[in-house]
């Protein structure tokens, strides 16, 4: 990577956005200029990049003029209108939403599943969705292994996946009633302090929801396997950071959990934590701020033929969303896959 880059990012203000910057500086990518960008509400604040002042500059359809790459977290409407525009400009977008995580035309990445996905982007490259990427990254040395041949997994979601004001939202209700005071319901459609809502999304025709459908949908893209059966229950939980899942798999071959175990520690991007005895198992206090997606209680289910339960928790800001639309920014710089313009 010894060439520098102009590098936009959209939502620069957002929790994600915020993830975006602090990583492109930790990792040190190579930013020859930070373009922040945001909604016109958000233009003209003063943010920070490597410790130098950035002003946010307004969304527009002349924002990617001389941006060689630019990494959005607004959401899919934003990206369904403003993407065009940046790949018309000769910029490179890694996006965020799910506006173009199926479009056949559209990689669909996690570099430490399917990198060489990126050789065939068109100009738009799709971040999955949070729940996915942890849950794949996992699955991957696994299904080299022993062939997958189905999945079910239980989602235990992050109010952070929502957003700034669902954490707020958590905090005050928590705060609330632990005052006896009456909680205001503003972000979900019902009380998340003290509760669960198996509810992520829109409830789409056949009962589940969309974010049920993305986890069937996006695993079999990013697998390159239409065969892997997945079934998936996604539940908000009154956790600040991080997500956490459940996952049942049933392999082609056998496999038991100490293979499984060795397998997991020498993939890339997993941490393996799994010591019961010790009470040693992935926990989101463990996870939140971290790059790692940590996996434990890998055991048997003596219910099935060749099948694992695990438990795999990652923080949904960082591997989730942001450190994965900046590692397939380091694949294209890596690769000389960033169009600069003329």
């Amino acid at each position: 990577m010894s060439k520098e880059y102009v590098v936009a990012v959209v939502g620069a203000t957002g929790a994600v956005g915020v993830a975006m910057r602090n990583i492109l500086a930790e990792r040190k990518f190579p930013v020859k200029e930070l373009v922040a960008l945001a909604s016109s509400r958000s233009a003209g604040k003063q943010l920070e990049f490597c410790g130098e002042p950035v002003t946010c500059k307004e969304l527009t359809a002349d924002s990617f003029r001389g941006v060689d790459l630019a990494l959005f977290s607004a959401g899919g409407g934003t990206s369904t209108q403003f993407a065009p525009f940046a790949r018309n400009a000769g910029c490179v977008v890694v996006d965020n939403s799910s506006a173009w995580r199926m479009d056949p035309a559209v990689p669909l990445v996690v570099p430490e599943v399917n990198p060489d996905d990126v050789d065939w982007h068109e100009g738009i490259i799709a971040n999955p969705n949070c729940s996915t990427i942890q849950m794949v990254v996992a699955l991957k040395p696994l299904h080299d292994a022993a062939q997958i041949k189905r999945v079910v997994v239980s989602t235990y979601q992050a109010v952070s996946g929502t957003g700034h004001k669902a954490v707020v939202e958590l905090i005050e209700q928590t705060s609330a009633l632990l005052a006896g005071q009456p909680v205001e319901v503003k972000v979900y459609p019902h009380q998340i302090a003290f509760n669960c809502l198996p509810h992520i999304d829109v409830f789409l025709e056949d009962g589940y929801t969309k974010e049920e459908r993305k986890m069937v949908d996006e695993t079999k893209k990013i697998m390159g396997d239409a065969s892997i059966e997945v079934s998936a229950t996604c539940v908000r939980v009154p956790v600040q950071n991080c997500h956490s899942e459940a996952v049942n798999v049933q392999f082609a071959r056998p496999l038991s959990p100490d293979q499984a175990r060795k397998l997991l520690a020498d993939a890339p991007g997993v941490q393996v934590v799994d010591d019961p005895a010790a009470r040693a198992y992935p926990m989101p206090i463990m996870a939140s701020g971290k790059d790692a997606t940590y996996v434990g209680r890998i055991r048997v289910d003596p219910t099935a033929e060749n099948t694992l339960n695990m438990w795999v928790v990652s923080d949904n800001l960082r591997k989730g969303a942001a450190l994965n639309a900046v590692q397939i920014a380091e694949l294209l710089a890596e690769r000389g896959l960033v169009r600069v313009p003329r």
